[in-house]
């Protein structure tokens, strides 16, 4: 009863800790979880990171084998080529993994839609508490693929559209983690918020990113430098999530030239693209 899964990163066009409604891309960058089903209590690791909080993919196994198994215990392990706290999506990378390995292990992946596995991963992430807004915004784009734009006080899908963009990354050093971010700085925003919404459900998710990303800084602090260095070259460009990384879209050519810009700065930079198959399950 083994299962591995692999689920992509994703940037933010709207934070939701304003109003509740989110929107999020999947990138090309991803955690594989590796389950192994037996009799017991469920067991998690995070490849390099020896002392890293498993509660998370631990409590998505046994969410999952409550409901589609006979609540096997066993085995999980997550390998992440995505940064953790990064603002980048990795816990709802790794939930998704996790959610649709066990699946796997089970054989019972055709026996729940896409959309109801990412819940599994929001809801065993409340659980543990790393989530404020429950992050079905993020996690409907690592599982779904593509963008979406999600209600999370409902965890209803708003709309999901697919679009071929490069996409640039900047992470600095620095680590940021969500459920630590100022909820009340975040909703003094919401009208930005609002604005954003409305452009993202137009369809107008560069133009939404960029107005997304200019509210979150000076909600929470980030200098917005890098987005400055970015607006005469890319087509949208954000904070990703509550940071610290930075997110940036459009032509490849001229990504390379930000890329050039950004690599300056202490950290990581990752030109990728975006991915539109969402989570999947390895072979």
């Amino acid at each position: 009863m083994d299962g591995q899964a692999r689920a992509p990163a994703a940037g933010t066009v709207l934070n939701a800790l304003a109003t509740g409604t989110g929107s999020a891309f999947a990138i090309d960058e991803y955690v594989t979880a590796t389950v192994s089903l037996a009799e017991g209590s469920v067991e998690g690791t995070v490849a390099g990171q020896a002392d890293a909080d498993t509660r998370l993919i631990e409590r998505c196994v046994e969410r999952v084998t409550d409901r589609f198994g006979s609540g096997e215990g066993g085995t999980v392990r997550t390998d992440s080529e995505v940064p953790m706290a990064s603002g980048l999506k990795s816990s709802s990378a790794a939930a998704n993994a996790t959610v649709m390995a066990t699946l796997d292990a089970l054989d019972a992946a055709d026996e729940i839609s896409r959309e109801e596995a990412a819940r599994i991963g929001v809801a065993a992430a409340r659980d543990v508490g790393v989530t404020v807004t429950g992050a079905f915004d993020d996690a409907s784009a690592s599982m779904l693929g593509g963008v979406t734009v999600t209600d999370n006080t409902a965890d209803e899908l708003l709309a999901r559209e697919t679009r071929s963009w490069d996409v640039l990354v900047w992470t600095p050093p620095e680590r940021a983690y969500s459920a630590d971010a100022d909820v009340e700085r975040c909703r003094a925003v919401a009208s930005m918020a609002e604005l954003v919404a409305d452009l993202a459900l137009d369809g107008n998710y560069e133009q939404a990113m960029t107005v997304n990303g200019l509210a979150f800084c000076a909600a929470l602090g980030f200098d917005p430098e890098p987005m400055v260095e970015a607006m005469e070259t890319t087509a949208g460009v954000s904070l990703s999530g509550t940071g610290p990384s930075f997110v940036a879209v459009g032509q490849r050519e001229r990504l390379e030239s930000l890329e050039s810009v950004w690599a300056r700065r202490d950290g990581r930079t990752l030109l990728t693209r975006t991915q539109t198959e969402g989570t999947l399950i390895d072979d």
